[in-house]
């Protein structure tokens, strides 16, 4: 529980599940629960009933959390699946790079 590796607006690829191979953006993290929720990814049918925002109701389509162990971060310069490590800059404050490549992740 706590720190997560991936971020709100990383490319990640599924590792396993129905999904598996297909890659999509970090829309939300949930640190304590150890879930993201990925663009376009474990996508359920949810059954709404009539309200102001949606006054026709009905089944709509959304994002489901995702288990953050099932999910890998794309480095940019790679373009592969990779492990984080953590880096010390000038300031003090920690940076992400990519454990094949070394190039900074953010």
């Amino acid at each position: 529980m706590g720190r997560l590796k991936i971020k709100k607006g990383d490319k990640v690829e599924v590792l396993t599940g129905k999904n598996r191979g297909e890659q999509g953006r970090v829309l939300k993290t949930f640190p304590k629960e150890e879930r993201v929720i990925v663009e376009g990814i474990n996508m359920v049918k949810r059954h709404t009933r009539p309200s102001r925002d949606n006054p026709q109701g009905g089944i709509i389509s959304k994002e489901a959390k995702i288990h953050v162990s099932n999910v890998g971060l794309v480095c940019g310069s790679c373009n592969r699946v990779v492990r984080v490590a953590y880096r010390l800059d000038e300031m003090g404050g920690k940076k992400r790079i990519c454990r094949k490549c070394g190039a900074d992740i953010d």
